[in-house]
């Protein structure tokens, strides 16, 4: 597990920045391919950094000849943790801020302007963090542990609450609401519910 660790953590680097270049902002790249490498200046996908950690394990479990889903399931149960601390720190630098808004709990982003807006970064560290991280911690130490479970809720939970609470997130200013009048973060949570769907109905249902 401690040599997985270092094909983690590159693979998040490489998958979160690549995301980002790819999905959120490709022309700008292609235009300014030396910005790629600025990842201290901002831009991660958490996407991307998802997709980045599969193939990542991939890599890893054949050459180890290990199970992959008995490593993404930890994984699994472990990155709420790093998704709350994130969105805490998104609120904290007045990142990835929600629409405008009068609710009560309204916040006021005093860096962007002076407008009362959704603090989305706090209800995707209560959902994508602390209410993730019980129910695939329940699942997987209280319910069973068959390997590929944990991975297929992830995928499906994470993608269910992103896609929701993305509703008060202020769309991207480069990209705003494409198919639908969806997001560009709510349709790729469209297609990893899609994925864990398949993952579940795979690994749990058919071979149950």
């Amino acid at each position: 597990f401690d040599d997985y660790i270092t094909y983690l953590i590159i693979s998040i680097i490489l998958g979160g920045r690549l995301g980002y270049v790819i999905i959120y902002d490709p022309i700008y790249f292609i235009s300014n391919p030396v910005e790629i490498i600025k990842i201290w200046q901002g831009g991660m996908s958490f996407h991307g950094a998802l997709i980045g950690i599969i193939i990542g394990t991939h890599f890893f479990c054949k050459n180890k000849n290990q199970n992959i889903f008995s490593y993404l399931d930890v994984v699994a149960v472990c990155s709420p943790i790093g998704i709350f601390l994130g969105r805490i720190s998104n609120f904290i630098n007045s990142e990835l801020y929600g629409i405008e808004t009068n609710v009560p709990w309204s916040v006021k982003f005093i860096k962007i302007d002076d407008l009362n807006r959704h603090p989305s970064q706090i209800y995707e560290a209560i959902f994508e963090g602390i209410f993730l991280f019980i129910l695939l911690n329940l699942f997987h130490f209280k319910i069973t542990k068959k390997n590929g479970l944990a991975s297929s809720l992830f995928l499906i939970l994470y993608s269910l609450f992103r896609f929701f609470i993305e509703f008060t997130r202020e769309p991207d200013t480069h990209i705003g609401l494409i198919l639908f009048n969806m997001s560009m973060g709510q349709i790729i949570s469209v297609i990893f519910f899609i994925i864990g769907m398949i993952l579940f109905y795979k690994n749990y249902v058919v071979e149950k």
